[in-house]
């Protein structure tokens, strides 16, 4: 997800986001360790997705 995107989003919606993207690492690193996973670059992109996240909600420039 882009950063812009982000930045337009107001704080509440970036904390669900954020959670939601946790519990997706979460599914992707068990399905990882089980060997059910093909695509095995989804988890880092789901960890930049949740430092994006952070990052933005840190700064203080989402919409209020």
């Amino acid at each position: 997800m882009q950063p812009e995107k982000l930045r337009e989003k107001k704080e509440e919606e970036l904390k669900n986001l954020l959670s939601e993207k946790r519990d997706k690492l979460q599914e992707v690193k068990f399905n990882l360790s089980s060997g059910r996973v093909k695509n095995v670059k989804e988890a880092r992109n789901l960890k930049k997705d949740i430092a994006r996240i952070l990052t933005i909600l840190n700064e203080g420039s989402y919409e209020k």
